[in-house]
Formats: structure tokens, sequence, C-alpha cells
């Protein structure tokens, strides 16, 4: 089960990854070229919100019960996963890149490329 400096390791591997504290000091926001694509609250149990394609959010939510709507946020497009053991590491991490990956495609063609020249 990945604990959350794991999920926070994961995550800084990600080219132009920074750690943002916007909302105050009690949760990490994960950013790239100044795009949320993460919210990671520091209290227990570990929990992440994540960017989603609202039908496949449908479908994680449907076969996860550790897996809801955004807490705070647009609930279609975004879920909150807790991190609990019950999906699989791997899994975690893939919805982490997809996260990612759709806050990089709605970016403009100027930072996707400044993105891809880091």
């Amino acid at each position: 089960m990945l604990s959350r400096e794991d999920v926070k390791a994961y995550m800084m591997i990600k080219t132009a990854t920074e750690e943002t504290f916007p909302f105050g000091p009690d949760a990490a926001v994960y950013k790239v070229l100044g795009k949320m694509y993460a919210i990671l609250p520091l209290d227990d149990p570990v929990r992440i919100s994540l960017k989603c394609d609202p039908d496949f959010a449908e479908v994680l939510r449907e076969n996860y019960d550790a897996v809801q709507p955004g807490y705070h946020l647009n609930k279609r497009h975004w879920n909150t996963v807790t991190v609990d053991g019950s999906i699989p590491d791997d899994e975690i991490e893939e919805m982490i890149d997809e996260s990612y990956r759709l806050v990089v495609l709605k970016m403009t063609k100027k930072d996707q490329k400044k993105l891809n020249e880091m």
C-alpha cells in the first residue's frame, strides 16, 4: 500500500511538478506549470484528489468504494481516492498519470512545447 510519502514522491518525479500550499498548511497541491492536477491532504487517512475523464470517473466510483466524487471540487471531473490498500498501487499511479495528462492536454501549445523541452 502506498504511503503519503510514496504518493508525493511519485508526483514529484513528473516533469515541471511543484508542491504548493494555496489552501493553507493542511493540503499539498501539485501543479504542472502552475496548473493543479492533484491535492494531497496531510491528515489521515491518505487521500488524493485527481482530475479524471467524467465517464471514467463514474466507472471508478462504481468499481471502488475508495473512489468518491472530488471533495470540494467539480464532482464531474475530479475524484477523491482513499489510499487504503483496496486499489492496487499501480492503478493509483495510473490515476495520477491520467490526471497529469489531462491537465497537460488543456495547456496552450506553447506551454506543452515548453514542457516537452524540459
